[in-house]
């Protein structure tokens, strides 16, 4: 079994090809070009199509409630999802969510990543501002897919990727400052983990909850931390259903 030590429940253990990768300023987040307009559905769809492959085939994932979105087909809405898979935390929700106007909040190290940074995750991914000007470009960016374009964003809160983790690591209650500001609902998506019968690697089951919608009788900042404790405990919830540990972490003082 594979061992990955940690300091604190907040590190990042897992490298991309380019961890230092910065988008410039003017980089555009929802690409408007005659090319952009072309390429965005071909290459969400082909995603969509190596997801199904390999999320199913290769992760054996299952999904889980997912009828619960039925009624929001025409809303935009917030996904919450614990981080623990490199590569199929970014093609797996494409087989579950609707593949048009799907995106997913990320870091800038991820449009390093060769081939998949610049022509996947461009056209569906929205970067971490790594200043005010890129931050407020993420806020505009948010409201047009949640308001406008009726989408989907997906937020992994624990902000860093620990593969087959089975448990919930601790998040701010600032990740819930987009579906209080424009006042959306928000779903869970949680990643578990079962012993396979056929197979070395657990099987996925990923289940939705859903759907949790702000307070507007409370001030933002109760507001945030009432919808925090929501997901925080929907996601522990489920969580518990894992019962394989594919990779051990030991913690190193």
């Amino acid at each position: 079994m594979e061992t990955y030590y940690y300091k604190t429940l907040t590190d990042d253990l897992i490298d991309s090809k380019d961890q230092n990768f910065k988008l410039s300023d003017d980089y555009q987040l929802l690409p408007t070009s005659i090319g952009a307009k072309i390429w965005n559905p071909i290459a969400r769809y082909l995603a969509a199509g190596f997801g199904w492959i390999y999320s199913r085939l290769f992760l054996h994932v299952q999904v889980v409630d997912k009828k619960k979105l039925k009624a929001f087909k025409d809303t935009g809405y917030f996904v919450y999802g614990n981080h623990t898979q490199p590569m199929g935390d970014v093609f797996t929700p494409l087989t579950i969510f609707p593949v048009k106007n799907f995106y997913a909040i990320a870091g800038q190290a991820n449009w390093g990543i060769p081939f998949i940074g610049k022509y996947l995750v461009r056209y569906g991914g929205l970067p971490v501002g790594s200043d005010i000007k890129q931050a407020g470009k993420l806020v505009k960016a948010v409201q047009e897919v949640i308001k406008n374009k009726h989408g989907v964003v997906m937020i992994y809160p624990e902000a860093h990727v620990w593969p087959y983790y089975t448990k919930i690591r601790p998040f701010a209650d600032t990740s819930m400052h987009f579906p209080i500001k424009l006042n959306a609902p928000s779903f869970t998506a949680t990643s578990t983990y079962v012993k396979s019968s056929f197979y070395k690697r657990p099987k996925i089951i990923v289940y939705i909850d859903g759907p949790f919608f702000p307070d507007k009788t409370l001030s933002k900042k109760q507001a945030q931390e009432k919808l925090h404790n929501q997901i925080w405990d929907s996601l522990n919830e489920h969580a518990k259903l894992s019962n394989y540990n594919y990779i051990r972490y030991e913690c190193k003082k």
